[in-house]
């Protein structure tokens, strides 16, 4: 059996539960549309986090972790697979209210989910105002 005994451990477990539950939550329920408070809540908090790991330890380790073994490149692929995808499927919808698509990407490149949590707060902030302005418009 598991047994959870570093802070780091501890860490890489909430992730998973809170993964598993928010990929339950999407996979199972009905949201239609994006929350862009929750969004830019996360893009917050994991740049928050993100500041503290960098202040910690530098930014070296980010290249270390990801070429010292065949898993640390697994890993680094697939989030460059993951934000690939995600930014393939947000795109269109960007570009449809308006953002700036090339713009939003490097900051993607630059900063991972961080630049795409706030770019999907962004978008669920502009599609819902757009939404607004339709209901108002139609009233």
């Amino acid at each position: 059996m598991l047994t959870l005994t570093t802070p780091f451990e501890f860490l890489a477990a909430g992730g998973i539960i809170a993964a598993v539950l928010v990929i339950g939550y999407i996979a199972l329920g009905r949201v239609e549309k994006g929350n862009a408070a929750i969004a830019a809540a996360l893009s917050g908090g994991f740049l928050a986090y993100s500041v503290g790991t960098i202040a910690q330890d530098g930014l070296l380790p980010v290249w270390t972790n990801h070429t010292t073994n065949m898993w640390g490149v697994q890993v680094w692929w697939d989030l460059l697979f993951a934000v690939g995808i995600a930014l393939f499927f947000i795109a269109p919808r960007a570009r449809k209210v308006g953002m700036n698509v090339p713009l939003w990407s490097l900051a993607v490149v630059a900063t991972a989910s961080i630049a795409l949590l706030a770019m999907c707060a962004r978008l669920f902030w502009l599609e819902n105002a757009a939404a607004s302005d339709t209901k108002t418009a139609s009233s």
